[in-house]
């Protein structure tokens, strides 16, 4: 068996050396559907004859079929017949027919287009009959024929001659599990050594996927892919889905070039791996992603109406809030109805912001004093007057204004509850212009004598004094006058006509 280790050996050492000569570049895919091949072996016998002194060459004529199991492995199916031939120890001439059967393992861990090394190993069923008997046998124990175990162990070679036809050179030992293949059983197990010549055939060259990326080798040669690595840009997509499916770049992991790997466009961010702004926004992806925290995939993350490229570039505005300025209008609406500024929540400085001009109060956020009245909308909220009546900006001088629904019961000057409420328009308005004086004048119908009705609305307009001035205005602001049935408004010819002549006026003075 020492012969046989240095075979093994020598085969070896060729290897590495023409490895290192041909300085060749490993990592190819496989390029087949099947291989099928036939080879032409010399057999030299390892029996207890000592062949290899007195070497006699036999032959081993081998067909089969191989099949890809992975990267990397083979499978192989293979059978043949053969002559094994030597001379005994009385250097007699002995013949044996092998007729061997096996299933193989291809190990090749380098893969190149023109030269592949593999190693190979397997099991099987071998028939052997001796045809021409040694003369140093024992009958005894020797069996001429029969059926037996086999272990197939070795080397070989490819070498790529086109697309579709291979050389193969290949060397090994066959082990059996008898010692009878040579008439002669003395306890140590028969084997043969081989080395061998042949062409492989490939079936469906270039339509192998070594590699399970959905591409077959000639598709990889076009597309200047991989053949062994699913993923040849290393982006999380195999190239065939970036192919045929997401046509995206195998061979550029950031297809669109906006800073993010294909992958984590399709996967983690739902973008669009072949546009680097996928929404259309203005904005670029990765902006979008790791600046802005916006959505790629919207063109309006917020939903207010202004795209998020319009927000960030032109407005100033959150892309992430529908109202950056926290004034309860949309930050679109602003923009496209109300002309307000949507990062400043009191567009025209008034005191009171954009949302309570629009929704609460009706004037315009835009203006300082939308009645133009020279009060400020703010002042006129907060003192009671009509921001968009600019008659109640300033009371003027000899204006009478009637106290509408401040009423008495008929004969009476009690204030009512319903006067009430009226009557805190006027001591607003005195509250708010701390420096006028006014008369308050009573009138009533024609109903009754006139001296009457002047002491009735003179009661009535002490009563209206006396109120304000409890309020905390100072009496001597305020003058008291009844005119009783005087300066009617509308004849005194209806009911209705009456009850409105019956009435409180408020008149500035001074």
């Amino acid at each position: 068996m020492k012969s046989v280790t240095e075979i093994l050996k020598y085969l070896g050492l060729i290897t590495i050396l023409y490895l290192i000569s041909s300085n060749l570049t490993f990592g190819q895919s496989r390029d087949y559907n099947t291989k099928f091949g036939l080879q032409f072996n010399g057999l030299m016998g390892l029996t207890d004859f000592k062949e290899y002194e007195n070497f006699k060459p036999g032959y081993l004529a081998r067909a089969f079929l191989r099949m890809e199991l992975g990267y990397a492995i083979e499978a192989e199916l293979g059978g043949g017949y053969g002559i094994q031939q030597g001379l005994d120890f009385s250097e007699n001439y002995y013949q044996t027919q092998l007729i061997p059967i096996d299933l193989r393992f291809l190990i090749r861990p380098f893969n190149s287009e023109s030269f592949n090394p593999y190693l190979y190993a397997g099991i099987g069923a071998l028939n052997y009959k001796v045809k021409d008997l040694p003369t140093s046998q024992q009958p005894d124990d020797a069996k001429g024929e029969g059926w037996t175990g086999n272990v197939p162990v070795g080397l070989g070679f490819e070498f790529g001659l086109s697309e579709s036809l291979i050389l193969d050179l290949s060397g090994g030992v066959t082990y059996t599990f008898t010692d009878d293949i040579n008439y002669f059983a003395r306890g140590a197990k028969d084997a043969y050594a081989t080395v061998g010549l042949g062409l492989t055939f490939v079936s469906g060259s270039g339509s192998s996927d070594s590699d399970k990326d959905g591409l077959k080798k000639s598709e990889e040669k076009v597309y200047g892919t991989d053949y062994d690595n699913p993923d040849t840009d290393g982006d999380g997509i195999k190239d065939g889905d970036e192919i045929y499916v997401f046509k995206t770049d195998p061979k550029n992991s950031d297809t669109d070039k906006d800073g993010l790997t294909d992958g984590d466009e399709l996967n983690k961010y739902k973008s669009n791996p072949l546009k680097m702004d996928s929404d259309n926004d203005g904005i670029d992806d990765k902006n979008e992603f790791e600046e802005y925290k916006t959505d790629a995939m919207l063109v309006d993350t917020d939903n207010d109406g202004l795209n998020d490229g319009e927000e960030i570039n032109k407005f100033k505005t959150n892309p992430l809030e529908k109202d950056s300025d926290n004034d309860n209008l949309n930050d679109g609406d602003e923009i496209k109805e109300y002309k307000t500024n949507p990062i400043k929540a009191d567009t025209d400085g008034d005191g009171l912001n954009d949302g309570d001009e629009v929704v609460k109060y009706k004037t315009n956020p835009l203006d300082i004093d939308t009645d133009g009245g020279t009060v400020s909308d703010n002042t006129e909220i907060r003192r009671g007057t009509n921001p968009k009546d600019a008659n109640d900006d300033v009371v003027k001088v000899d204006a009478p204004m009637v106290l509408e629904g401040v009423t008495f019961a008929s004969g009476k000057s009690d204030i009512t509850p319903e006067s009430a409420v009226i009557l805190e328009q006027a001591l607003k308005t005195l509250q708010t212009y701390g420096d006028i004086i006014v008369e308050i004048r009573g009138y009533t119908d024609n109903v009754g004598r006139k001296s009457s009705n002047i002491k009735l609305s003179q009661k009535r307009a002490d009563s209206v004094r006396n109120w304000l001035v409890e309020k905390g205005i100072d009496g001597s602001r305020i003058r008291a006058i009844g005119f009783g049935p005087e300066n009617p408004i509308v004849p005194n010819d209806t009911a209705e006509n009456k009850r409105k002549n019956r009435r409180i006026e408020f008149v500035r003075v001074k």
